[in-house]
């Protein structure tokens, strides 16, 4: 039986031991391969993708789009791993300049990579969630899995929803 997330994240709350595992067994692929694409070692990782799944049991409640449970998951697996990365080599997410010759660029390029992920969290599933995979380049095969596509259909599915994308940020340029 194939529950859908907003109905596991009920009996999670309830206590359903079975609804917890089925949400690792769904999720928790996706949790690590985020984790391991922010650079993450498998300890590390490892403790990111608890964190995480220690985050869904603080909000089960506060879950504003049950049915998205997926993204964020994957959401806080990245927040979380930033924060270790942070922590752990502060270095790397410095605010100095060091080849980049205009600051400008730099600012403009983050509000692009916002914006592209602000849109793409507009999208409806199964563009949302593919996008996403396609990211953390999980593969075709993982991402046929995790959607519950059959796996000719990723290909023509990320091509749809590219163009949905592109007509999202195109409209939303123009009317700026």
């Amino acid at each position: 039986m194939h529950r859908d997330p907003a109905e596991l994240l009920r009996a999670a709350a309830d206590g359903d031991r079975s609804a917890w595992d089925e949400l690792e067994s769904r999720f928790g692929p996706l949790m690590w391969a985020v984790a391991r694409a922010c650079g993450l070692s498998p300890s590390d990782a490892a403790d990111v993708v608890q964190g995480a799944w220690l985050r869904l049991l603080q909000q089960l409640d506060g879950i504003r789009d049950p049915a998205a449970v997926g993204g964020w998951l994957a959401t806080t697996v990245r927040r979380e791993a930033l924060l270790l990365l942070r922590r752990d080599r502060p270095q790397v997410f410095s605010f100095e300049v060091v080849d980049d010759p205009d600051p400008a660029a730099a600012v403009l390029e983050t509000d692009g990579r916002q914006l592209l992920w602000k849109t793409v969290s507009t999208l409806h599933e199964p563009c949302r969630t593919l996008l996403q995979l396609v990211a953390i380049d999980l593969g075709s095969r993982q991402t046929a899995m995790r959607l519950g596509l059959p796996m000719g259909s990723v290909g023509p599915t990320r091509a749809r929803c590219l163009e949905k994308l592109r007509t999202l940020i195109s409209s939303q340029e123009t009317a700026q």
